[in-house]
């Protein structure tokens, strides 16, 4: 599954976004039921199917727990995490405490990233977009060379 796209949404009154059709269909909704909501990086929230969550837990379970940072990964990460209901409109309600967290106002961006989507506040998105767009080009390289490769 692959997660790709940039939507503006707004929550409704009672903290629900709808989740595009092309998001919906490329996660199987319906007959999935629900995603993993919880923090990410860079003050985003990141959704997840369970499937996408069960392999990053997979993965994190590989480090070792003996690094401090791991631990105090796992902590935050999954003590944030929590389960949301697709409806049969196709809404998730964000729970008040990850708005909260990710200090997303009425006016958010959904975007595909791969196997999960992040959910940002559409200014702080905006100031993301302005900040790392020019450097596009130096962000790929980076990104995109093989290990052990010198730049």
């Amino acid at each position: 599954m692959l997660l790709t796209g940039t939507y503006p949404r707004s929550f409704d009154d009672k903290q629900r976004i709808p989740l595009p059709k092309p998001i919906r269909e490329a996660i199987g909704s319906p007959p999935r039921q629900c995603l993993l909501v919880t923090q990410a990086m860079d003050g985003a929230l990141a959704l997840y199917t369970e499937e996408a969550f069960s392999e990053l837990g997979r993965r994190v379970a590989k480090a070792s727990p003996a690094g401090a940072e791991v631990r105090a990964f796992s902590r935050m990460f999954y003590a944030a995490a929590q389960r949301v209901d697709i409806d049969g409109q196709g809404r998730i309600r964000i729970p008040a405490e990850l708005i909260q967290l990710a200090k997303l106002g009425k006016e958010a961006v959904l975007v595909g990233v791969g196997e999960r989507l992040e959910l940002w506040d559409a200014v702080r998105w905006q100031a993301y977009l302005a900040e790392m767009q020019p450097r596009f080009d130096d962000i790929a390289e980076q990104a995109l060379r093989s290990p052990g490769e010198s730049s």
